[in-house]
């Protein structure tokens, strides 16, 4: 598995899902919207704790973000 795969897809698709834009969800954060992109698209590394910022952010359990297949919403985990 490749965990950087992972933990990019899950936050690009849990943050499309709260709607909000990469702009939007870099403010809720604290963090730059090209940092966000650059985790987003493999480009960057990310430390723990940017890690429990964005789900922190995301309203959802850290573990979550590395989880090979996530529970879309609706669904239980």
């Amino acid at each position: 598995m490749d965990i950087l795969k992972v933990f990019a897809a899950n936050l690009k698709r849990l943050r499309a899902e709260k709607g909000m834009s990469q702009e939007e969800f870099a403010e809720k954060c604290g963090m730059h919207r090209t940092y966000i992109s650059a985790v987003e698209c493999r480009r960057r590394s990310i430390s723990l704790e940017n890690v429990q910022r964005i789900a922190d952010a995301l309203e959802t359990e850290t573990y979550l973000l590395f989880l090979d297949t996530v529970p879309t919403k609706g669904e239980k985990s």
